[in-house]
C-alpha cells in the first residue's frame, strides 16, 4: 500500500520561511519522479516543483529563486524549502510521486502567508 505523510507548514508572515516534508512508503520511490503541486481556494492545482530520480529539478517561474525541491533517496522523502514567502504563495500544498506512470498524492498541507 503506496502512502504519502506530508508534515510542515502552517502560517508564516511575509518574508518568513516554511518547510514542507513528505514520506513515501509501500514502493522503492528512488526511480520515481517527486513533485509539490500548489492549489489556492477556486483554483486548479499546480505544479510547484519537481526533482527526478537522478536529482534534477524543475521550479514554476513564480517561486525560482525563493523555493528549493530536495529528496533523500534513503528516507524515500522529498522536502520544498520556501523562503521569501509572499501571500500569494497561500494555498494547500501537496506532494506527489509519479511511480510508472501512476501518481500518488499525499494528504496536503495548508500554507498562509499574511501580509
Amino acid at each position: 500500500q503506496v502512502q504519502l505523510v506530508q508534515s510542515g507548514g502552517g502560517l508564516v508572515q511575509a518574508g518568513g520561511s516554511l518547510s514542507l516534508s513528505c514520506a513515501a512508503s509501500g514502493r522503492d520511490f528512488r526511480i520515481a519522479s517527486m513533485s509539490w503541486y500548489l492549489q489556492a481556494p477556486g483554483k486548479t492545482r499546480d505544479l510547484v516543483a519537481s526533482i527526478g530520480s537522478g536529482g534534477s529539478t524543475t521550479y514554476a517561474n513564480s517561486v525560482k529563486g525563493r523555493f528549493t525541491i530536495s529528496r533523500d533517496n534513503a528516507k524515500n522523502t522529498v522536502y520544498l524549502r520556501m523562503n521569501s514567502l509572499i501571500p500569494e504563495d497561500t494555498a494547500v500544498y501537496y506532494c506527489s510521486v509519479d511511480y510508472l506512470g501512476a501518481r500518488y498524492w499525499g494528504q496536503g498541507t495548508q500554507v498562509t502567508v499574511s501580509s
